[in-house]
């Protein structure tokens, strides 16, 4: 197939891909310009790599069940697909990707990536997008461990997540109307904003820099210890105990908070707290209660 350019001449011609079944090792290796229209990875040869090394990629209503299909590619659009739990570590190392109403179900799905949209997708992938960068996703669910661990200026909207170990030094980065239920999340975050969410789980973000939730609901034992820079805006906090121990913060709360252990600095504003824990005489945070 020609394709006409917008000075009226023919670009370089497409290959077309369809309805065909590979097993084979590398099958469409280092291909540019190509179209993956309703194709399976699968079969007993059991090969590895198919999309390897490629650029120029489209991909729709296709089935990837064997390893690594999408390593070292540049300009991919996945859309309508299935990766299953066998089509392990699908892309890494790759740039400038769309993926849309997709399943990623393969563990470590995405690594060392950069510039990747993902929009309408289910994620069922442990170790899931590590050191990626510039990424968006949005309305899209996921159930991971170590999601997105390393990464930086991600953006994520309407996501829903379970899963523990989340986002942990992560840098520079914008979440929005989310539902995290993790556990010991954010941890080591830094330059980190999120807003209109709600995070559920243990230890919430100890030892992060400069982060902020704004109008956000936080549940959970012992959340927001050894943090520097912390805010929090119009926060509700629901079964929290021990917060902000050994923290640099300032935050207003609407909620009553259950306790409050040895904040160092900054000011705390709470309508009620059940018991101030203060026996560390470096912890002169202010208090404001009512």
């Amino acid at each position: 197939m020609h394709v006409k350019n917008i000075f009226g001449g023919f670009m370089s011609e497409r290959k077309i891909v369809k309805d065909q079944v590979f097993d084979e090792e590398r099958a469409l290796y280092g291909s540019d310009g190509i179209d993956v229209i309703s194709c399976r990875f699968d079969g007993p040869a059991d090969g590895e790599s198919a999309l390897k090394e490629s650029r120029d990629i489209v991909v729709r209503d296709s089935f990837f069940n064997l390893r690594y299909p999408f390593w070292h590619d540049d300009d991919l659009h996945i859309s309508s697909s299935e990766m299953t739990d066998k089509c392990r570590a699908a892309l890494w190392y790759t740039k400038d990707a769309v993926i849309t109403d997709s399943k990623l179900h393969g563990i470590k799905a995405l690594r060392e990536c950069s510039d990747i949209v993902i929009e309408n997708c289910d994620i069922i992938s442990p170790e899931f997008g590590w050191s990626v960068s510039d990424l968006v996703m949005r309305n899209s669910s996921a159930e991971s461990e170590y999601f997105f661990m390393r990464s930086s200026d991600l953006k994520l909207e309407n996501v829903r997540l379970k899963g523990k170990y989340s986002f942990q030094y992560i840098t520079d980065s914008v979440f929005e109307n989310c539902n995290f239920d993790t556990k010991d999340s954010f941890w080591h975050a830094k330059d980190v904003i999120v807003r209109n969410s709600v995070i559920k789980g243990e230890y919430l973000a100890w030892y992060c820099e400069n982060v902020t939730f704004e109008n956000c609901t936080i549940s959970g034992t012992q959340p927001l210890c050894y943090c520097k820079g912390l805010k929090l805006i119009n926060c509700v906090m629901q079964d929290a105990d021990l917060a902000f121990e050994k923290s640099e913060v300032d935050a207003t709360i609407v909620s009553p908070v259950i306790s409050i252990k040895n904040p160092y600095s900054g000011t705390i504003k709470v309508p009620e707290v059940g018991e101030i824990i203060r026996n560390d005489e470096n912890a002169k945070a202010q208090i404001i209660v009512g």
